[in-house]
């Protein structure tokens, strides 16, 4: 938990970075992110949210946490030349139901410089700092499918040949068993088939001598990103990775051995249709593997939007997770739809603010009760006790801006 002093500083930090970029919107640029909301749920108490351990949840009307992120950039120095230097300062934090006192935070994800417009690098840009580093995701499940934060240092967008080059050089700091030297080389915007681009990542981890019984790793990515799809897009991608570097693009612990391995494929659709219909499909399959035995996560879900007016829109969410036993039980397997009445900015699919009226119905199997911590939604000890199914309601805004 934070002390009092800790909080003053924190409050003061943001009281003086909000000031600054609204005070200064013609020199930097203010943006962040922001969800939270409030329910309950039919059994007792406040919104329950449901997921199986080590999988993505279908986040909408899923999500009983308070998070958000506050950023500010700006260009703090230029050369007679017409160089750039731009600085950004990223604080997060986090709060709501279902967070322990010492998961409750209020952190700087982000301060790094960038010099931009360099006349040796045709372009491309130099960068040192601390950052959110080669990091897409999948919204639906709000899961990142690289994992490059970190501190370190890097050259971005190099041109060379189709596409374009970039190279980071990475520590992780927040887990001293994970805290180790990362390579990232990264080859992105490659043409491939009509309106398509390919990209690859390759993520080398050096084993830390200070970290007992400590393993080298690496992890592979190839995606390749379709446009103009049903007037959206669909990223396809196959990845690969062993020992610390199941984690794919970030560190996993140090003592994972080559042993342990972790093949994933996935195919992510967004669509726009028309502008009322609009809407994202996902399917994944996950494997891991180690001397102990494999598991496979497989995921498979859809949020269809329809808008009814400019402001005015119907989503509905559906998603299946499940996910098999290294020792050879039964799977878990955990089922969730969520229907969400919404006010929104414009009709399209990611337009935000979004303020939603929702109910999520959930239901799950035996194997994936008793694999449940105890106490969480889905535990024999949990809100909805010995049941294997359970409902919630509430309201949530997400805004990003």
């Amino acid at each position: 938990m934070m002390t009092m002093k800790k909080c003053a500083f924190a409050a003061a930090a943001l009281a003086t970075l909000m000031g600054q970029a609204w005070a200064s919107d013609a020199e930097g640029e203010f943006h962040g992110y922001f969800r939270t909301g409030a329910g309950s749920n039919s059994a007792k108490g406040s919104q329950a949210c449901y997921s199986l351990p080590g999988a993505g949840d279908y986040r909408l009307g899923n999500e009983c946490t308070t998070y958000g992120e506050l950023a500010y950039s700006k260009e703090v120095a230029k050369a007679a030349n017409g160089a750039s230097f731009v600085a950004t300062v990223r604080t997060v934090f986090q709060d709501g139901v279902g967070v322990s006192d010492s998961d409750k935070s209020f952190r700087l994800g982000e301060v790094f410089m960038e010099a931009k417009k360099l006349d040796f690098l045709n372009s491309a840009t130099l960068w040192v700092g601390k950052r959110f580093y080669d990091r897409p995701d999948i919204h639906i499940i709000d899961y990142k499918y690289i994992h490059g934060d970190g501190i370190g240092g890097g050259v971005q967008s190099i041109p060379a040949g189709p596409g374009k080059f970039s190279y980071a050089l990475m520590r992780n700091n927040n887990d001293k068993n994970a805290d180790a030297t990362r390579h990232i080389f990264s080859y992105e915007d490659v043409p491939a088939n009509a309106d398509a681009t390919l990209k690859f990542d390759l993520t080398l981890i050096s084993a830390d001598s200070s970290v007992a019984d400590s393993h080298n790793g690496w992890s592979l990515s190839a995606l390749h990103k379709q446009n103009k799809v049903l007037g959206g897009d669909n990223v396809f991608g196959v990845q690969y990775g062993v020992g610390p570097g199941i984690k794919i693009g970030g560190t996993d612990s140090l003592g994972f051995g080559s042993d342990v391995t972790r093949t994933r494929v996935f195919d992510n659709l967004y669509w726009q249709v028309t502008p009322e219909f609009g809407g994202s499909a996902l399917v994944l399959v996950q494997r891991d593997k180690s001397n102990a035995g494999s598991q496979t996560w497989t995921s498979v879900g859809a949020r269809p939007v329809y808008a009814l007016t400019d402001n005015f829109k119907l989503q509905l969410e559906v998603g299946h997770d499940r996910i098999t036993s290294a020792s050879g039980g039964a799977a878990q397997q955990l089922s969730k739809v969520t229907f969400a009445p919404t006010v929104a900015l414009a009709k399209n699919f990611w337009s935000r603010p979004e303020l939603r009226l929702f109910v999520t119905y959930a239901k799950w199997n035996t194997a994936a009760q008793q694999a449940a911590a105890a106490g969480s939604t889905l535990s024999s000890t949990g809100v909805f006790g010995g049941k294997t199914n359970g409902t919630s309601a509430g309201v949530q805004v997400e805004a990003w801006f």
